[in-house]
């Protein structure tokens, strides 16, 4: 392990040695932050897929009127119920603040409904869940909806996803280090503990595998709503997995990011894609005031910084800090969703942490469904609720952009 990283280490050791947050997973209270509904839509290919002429408004009013359609009739007549709604998005300017406000109105969220756009990179959709939950849990109120969106197609190849620094944090080694590309990081990650070309295209295939066997057997279906688009296409299959996928036939795609030497390619790297997800929660009391199903709770939620050359390791120091706070071991872990950025950092997170491969991604992963960044952390809490049976748990993780990871617990009911 490189001295950065057994800073890290030693640091999260420390945080989780102080820990008092200890819940127990099976005991349920009054005060519980549960889930009444959580779904998605279908992950379109960027820039030649279904939504690829949709604008991220659009493309979220949609979903929400398909969403509300979904919930308790007593919720679904008064939508004022809901009192907050945070939304993550990554490449829209000012995570599209004004849009997706607007969207919400659009789509029968009256305005009384508070509106917060959030953006924690690729964390963003699991950030804004534990956002909605944070405030469930201080009383701020008792109904909120987190949401994720993001049309990559129409704003990735214009706006930097790492935005800019200025000159004078350019002077700054330390600062610079935020501006390394993405499939950089992954290199890095590769060479420094070792992971070759064949495993990362071995895993790769197998995410291509999963997702189209969970396509073919309908696996998707509860948990993915229908999208309208302007023309009156219906989409709701997933358009990303591709069957026949083989690590020899990923062996044959050249390096994206150093070019003869490097072992990141577009294959076994998560697929630019557009996509939107929803998650609502409340109190377990408010819930059972107003007779609403619950199909889940939140348990917890961390975050924590990694060296941002080595972004990817992310969820390896996320996943042990949020197991502790609620008193559990990777063994106690029924499904991990752990989202694919590259395959080498996703292979050296599930490695370190010992996590048998079964459990990760039983449905394929950003490799083969795609990585709608701001959608994902929220995609991959509707996709978890779906996976777990009941008293199972699950963990949602992710890498992060400028060196983060995020980790959040869930319990299916």
């Amino acid at each position: 392990m490189s001295e950065r990283l057994q800073s890290v280490s030693n640091h999260l050791q420390a945080s989780i040695s102080n820990s008092v947050g200890f819940v127990c997973p099976t005991k349920k209270n009054p005060d519980d932050v549960v889930i009444i509904q959580a779904k998605r839509s279908a992950i379109a290919k960027g820039f030649k897929g279904s939504f690829k002429d949709l604008n991220t408004d659009y493309l979220l009013q949609q979903f929400l009127i398909e969403f509300l359609k979904t919930l308790p009739d007593n919720l679904k007549s008064n939508p004022r119920l809901i009192e907050e709604i945070v939304c993550g998005n990554v490449l829209n300017y000012g995570a599209g603040a004004t849009e997706h406000r607007s969207a919400c109105l659009a789509a029968g969220i009256p305005y009384t409904t508070a509106f917060m756009a959030l953006n924690r990179q690729c964390s963003s959709g699991l950030t804004a869940v534990n956002d909605i939950a944070n405030k469930i849990k201080t009383g701020q109120i008792e109904i909120g909806l987190a949401l994720g969106v993001e049309s990559m197609t129409k704003n990735y190849a214009s706006v930097n996803p790492l935005g800019r620094i200025s000159e004078e944090m350019k002077i700054n080694k330390e600062a610079r280090k935020c501006l390394i590309p993405m499939g950089i990081t992954n290199e890095n990650i590769a060479q420094q503990f070792g992971i070759s070309r064949k495993e990362q295209d071995e895993f790769a295939a197998n995410s291509y595998k999963k997702a189209s066997n969970a396509i073919k057997n309908g696996l998707f279906k509860n948990e993915i709503l229908p999208i309208k688009t302007p023309d009156g296409k219906i989409v709701t299959i997933d358009e990303g997995p591709r069957e026949g996928v083989t690590a020899d036939s990923l062996g044959n795609l050249k390096p994206a990011f150093i070019k003869d030497k490097g072992s990141t390619t577009a294959g076994n790297a998560s697929q630019v894609s557009d996509g939107v997800a929803g998650v609502l929660l409340t109190r377990r009391s408010v819930a059972e005031k107003f007779g609403f199903p619950v199909i889940g709770r939140y348990l917890a939620f961390q975050a924590v910084g990694v060296p941002p050359e080595v972004m990817g390791v992310g969820p390896a120091y996320a996943i042990p800090r949020v197991l502790k706070d609620v008193g559990l071991t990777i063994d106690n872990i029924d499904v991990f969703e752990i989202n694919e950025a590259f395959a080498a950092q996703a292979l050296y997170c599930i490695n370190k942490l010992g996590i048998k491969r079964e459990k990760v991604n039983p449905k394929g992963g950003a490799i083969a469904l795609g990585h709608p960044l701001g959608c994902t952390g929220a995609r991959q809490v509707a996709t978890i609720m779906n996976e777990l049976k009941t008293n199972q748990i699950g963990v949602v993780s992710m890498c992060i952009g400028t060196g983060m990871g995020a980790a959040a617990v869930f319990i299916k009911e």
